[in-house]
């Protein structure tokens, strides 16, 4: 597999930010390389008769998790305690307390967990589909936009009360129920499309349930980065055969999609403290428009 140093720069940026921006990465991954011409990438056979481009980009996913457990480093070493405390007696736990937000990202995990490993060969193929990944894009702005929507409706009795005190109103991660966690996590099964967004659908559930904007992205971030490690162990071997130099563009890439996420993880929790999705649907929408009607007409060899 042939990738330049600027193939993986831009890979890796759009992974690394796109992953956490409700916006679709795996959407950014195959509509960018298939705009830019970059189509070798996703018809080569170096990896066992099959591409490469798959466990290219799930390595990227894989600085991405990394980043994810080292910024929630705490929430992860909750998790890893209430295992070990109350496994055997997990009806014990007490809604309100770390113990039970651990569970609810356990349980959350589920849905997303099951139908990636019975989709997986299924969405390898979706994968190589920019003209696909553009419809999705707009699929999700129109996703982002109606959660948006909903929450304004919800929040229409509190609407003279300023951004943050509006926000107090709404509910925080350790008052779901575990019934509310699954639904959460099976918003975040749509990711598994490219041009869905795993971050934006799981924000979206989590308003639904009328979390806090904040509280549902942290609980978005902690949902996907078992998911994101799970596919990447899966899947980074493929590469393994691949030429030393290769690997250690891979490697590189890897590095900068995890400290562009990290970068991201913290902009997104202090944005929405106050800020919405309507930028990001408006942006979604937009863009899967604009390649939609590229790939239809100046460029339909790429699609």
């Amino acid at each position: 597999m042939n990738i330049t140093i600027w193939q993986t720069i831009v890979l890796a940026l759009l992974q690394g930010v796109t992953e956490l921006f409700p916006i679709s990465s795996l959407g950014h991954t195959v509509l960018v390389p298939g705009l830019l011409g970059w189509g070798n990438m996703t018809t080569d056979t170096a990896c066992g008769g099959d591409s490469c481009f798959v466990p290219l980009i799930t390595a990227l996913h894989l600085g991405t998790s990394i980043a994810l457990l080292l910024y929630f480093w705490r929430d992860w070493l909750q998790v890893g305690r209430t295992l070990v405390v109350t496994a055997k007696d997990w009806k014990s736990v007490r809604k309100g307390t770390p113990e039970w937000v651990s569970w609810l990202i356990i349980v959350g995990t589920i849905p997303a967990g099951l139908l990636g490993l019975l989709l997986e060969h299924t969405l390898k193929r979706v994968f190589a589909s920019p003209l696909l990944a553009a419809a999705f894009l707009v699929l999700n702005g129109a996703v982002l936009f109606l959660g948006e929507a909903m929450r304004r409706r919800s929040a229409a009795t509190f609407s003279a009360l300023p951004p943050r005190e509006r926000e107090k109103q709404f509910r925080h991660l350790d008052s779901l129920s575990f019934k509310e966690a699954l639904a959460v996590g099976a918003a975040q099964a749509l990711a598994l499309i490219p041009g869905f967004s795993r971050s934006g659908m799981t924000i979206v559930g989590g308003l639904s349930v009328r979390l806090t904007h904040e509280d549902a992205a942290r609980f978005s971030f902690l949902l996907g980065t078992p998911v994101i490690l799970a596919a990447s162990v899966l899947e980074v071997p493929k590469l393994l055969h691949l030429p030393v130099s290769t690997l250690l563009m891979v490697l590189f890439g890897a590095v900068l999609s995890g400290i562009a996420a990290f970068v991201s993880t913290r902009f997104l929790l202090k944005y929405f403290e106050t800020g919405r999705l309507d930028p990001f649907a408006y942006y979604c929408m937009g863009a899967g428009l604009i390649m939609l009607i590229l790939f239809f007409t100046v460029l339909p060899g790429r699609a």
